[in-house]
């Protein structure tokens, strides 16, 4: 069995991105610090319905002025937080990339006028691991405090995997040896 090396950059950024219908929210992080943060509302909504007008589009409703409307604003509001992304990909180098979208959601992301400033399969994006009910500030910082803790899951599968890191004794380079001063 190989070797795991577990490691920390000294320094590092995150963007953290939550889409939901309607409203969406980007922040990024500089060494786990809070640096810039924005959220985008627009009106994607059916109102009394409740279902947002992309997903109505696979049954009905294309010509009516009001659906024009609200999808003129799905593809304003994705090329705002695209636009947004842009600029935090411009200013810093990102490490990792949470994200959030429902399937629905996602083409309209990487398909607009203006792209997002990564690929659908770049390395450094990750499923935000926890729901987030809605894509406000404040969930938003509560799914970011989450996912930035370190947390091993051990289930029957990898338990003895775990254990013999856990029981190993610490290597010489970590700094376990006796300096002779």
């Amino acid at each position: 069995m190989d070797a795991i090396k577990l490691h920390c950059l000294d320094f590092q950024n995150h963007v953290i991105i939550s889409i939901k219908s309607g409203i969406a929210a980007v922040a990024v992080y500089e060494n786990f610090q809070l640096v810039d943060h924005k959220v985008f509302r627009a009106y994607m909504v059916r109102k009394k319905q409740g279902k947002s007008q992309i997903k109505h589009l696979k049954t009905k409703g294309k010509s009516r002025a009001g659906s024009r409307v609200r999808l003129q604003e799905t593809l304003d509001f994705f090329e705002n937080i695209n636009e947004r992304l842009q600029t935090y990909f411009e200013d810093k180098r990102i490490d990792l990339i949470a994200f959030g979208c429902s399937p629905t959601l996602f083409p309209f992301f990487f398909q607009g006028k203006k792209i997002p400033p990564f690929e659908k399969t770049d390395h450094r994006i990750f499923k935000i691991p926890v729901h987030i009910p809605s894509a406000t500030f404040e969930n938003l910082e509560k799914a970011y405090s989450s996912i930035s803790q370190t947390k091993i899951w051990i289930d029957e599968n990898n338990k003895e995997f775990v254990n013999s890191f856990l029981s190993a004794p610490e290597s010489p380079e970590i700094g376990n040896q006796d300096e002779d001063w």
